[in-house]
């Protein structure tokens, strides 16, 4: 009797959850590693950071999404390493698990460029943990300001700054500005939120990077209507518990966020360094066209972990479509070796770039089509709603985004976790191990 294929797969984020239930035919028996237990929808992790929605809003446990689907198991574990030459992979408690086919899509994680001192005075945003600390510095911020002695002191707790024009740290100023300016406005004694100064921080000439010029310039105008200080083509120099600094100028601002690099997950350098493949400069995987490791077929590895290059010579984005495609390109490609088949390479659909900039603001490039403001943020709505996993998903987001539109009010102002004085330092330690 022939064993059953044993496919292992880490990282449960849109490329391993979506190769895993494309295998959902298959006489296989698939094991899932991720050390969440749920699967995240990333794009609209910034609503969490910024109050607009909750936790479970935008993410579902693993085992409840593969619940009818009988040959998955799911572990909830750290993978540190993988030994190519024994076929297996080992978790953080010690337990080793041998693989037949193996997908690596550990996904990414923040990259401060040499600085990673910064980390704790400027968070990221790539996980839930993130959005919850970010949140609560955000909200502590204007309480904090509140109880200031003096007005330098209120400035700074005023003053937010976010670091990276891209999609993210374009969303998160927009949000950011509108809360100052909309949702808190008469519930505080002693200072106006208006006031609040949020500035968006880009080391290139334009926000967006990726989007047409048009668009480009289209953005920073609906940002600066909202409040927005847009700087760009100045890259910060440091980042302190009391501020940052351009070039000579050192800024007080209590609240930094950090929105500009991206680094692969280090399982991609562990797996080049066995392999001898290389890994670009942000320690992604050069693979094959079918996405498998060069030298070991058995091995794929996709989404953020990827480097892969389009016909055209351009890159793969990072954006979760892409992981989406490569992971049902996975599993079609481990389907063809269980046959005796050779796989196809990888050939990336480009659908087009949308980022959301505000209420009622938003661009949207198509394939060429570009429109912006009110139609831009209706399409951007619709296409995040109906990517969400599970009707009641997509249902508590509607009926938040709905409240929100009409009153500007967040439900998700909560602050849990830590010491009411805490400083930033000791808020990130505690979001990292304490309550949701």
């Amino acid at each position: 009797m022939t064993a059953t294929p044993r496919i292992v797969i880490v990282g449960g984020g849109f490329a391993g959850l979506w190769a895993t239930r494309a295998l959902a035919r298959e006489a296989v028996g698939i094991t899932l590693i991720d050390r969440a237990n749920h699967h995240l929808f990333q794009p609209l992790l910034y609503q969490v950071a910024t109050a607009g929605l909750s936790a479970p809003d935008i993410a579902a446990p693993l085992r409840h999404i593969l619940r009818d689907q009988r040959n998955v198991r799911v572990l909830l574990g750290e993978v540190p390493g993988v030994d190519l030459a024994a076929r297996t992979v080992r978790l953080a408690d010690g337990t080793t698990l041998p693989y037949d086919q193996l997908l690596v899509a550990s996904g990414a994680t923040h990259a401060y460029f040499g600085h990673d001192h910064w980390a704790a005075h400027a968070p990221g945003l790539k996980t839930l943990d993130d959005a919850l600390l970010i949140r609560r510095r955000v909200l502590l911020a204007f309480e904090r300001a509140e109880a200031a002695a003096d007005e330098a002191g209120r400035e700074a707790w005023l003053h937010f700054a976010v670091v990276g024009g891209g999609p993210t740290g374009v969303e998160l100023a927009g949000t950011l500005a509108e809360i100052a300016r909309h949702t808190l406005r008469q519930e505080f004694r002693r200072i106006d939120p208006r006031r609040a100064r949020v500035r968006l921080i880009e080391a290139g000439p334009a926000p967006l990077a990726s989007f047409p010029p048009a668009l480009q310039a289209k953005t920073r105008r609906q940002l600066e209507r909202l409040g927005v200080d847009v700087v760009c083509g100045a890259p910060v120099a440091d980042i302190t518990a009391e501020g940052y600094r351009l070039g000579e100028t050192f800024v007080p601002c209590r609240t930094v966020l950090w929105a500009a690099g991206v680094a692969a997950s280090p399982l991609g350098r562990l797996l080049a360094a066995q392999s001898g493949v290389e890994c670009d400069r942000a320690g992604r995987v050069k693979v094959r066209p079918d996405l498998s490791l060069p030298g070991h077929p058995e091995v794929f590895v996709a989404g953020d972990l990827a480097a892969v290059t389009q016909p055209d010579g351009r890159p793969v984005p990072g954006v979760a479509p892409a992981a989406k495609q490569m992971g049902r390109h996975v599993a079609a490609a481990m389907r063809a070796r269980l046959r005796g088949a050779a796989s196809a390479p990888f050939v990336y659909r480009d659908y087009g770039n949308l980022a959301t900039i505000g209420r009622m603001a938003a661009v949207v490039d198509l394939r060429g089509l570009q429109f912006s403001g009110l139609p831009a943020w209706w399409f951007w709505l619709a296409a995040h709603v109906f990517f969400l996993i599970g009707f009641r998903n997509r249902l508590a987001v509607l009926m938040n985004w709905a409240w929100a539109y009409w009153t500007y009010q967040r439900h998700a102002r909560i602050v849990i976790g830590g010491r009411a004085g805490a400083p930033p330092e000791e808020d990130q330690a505690s979001s990292r191990s304490g309550a949701r």
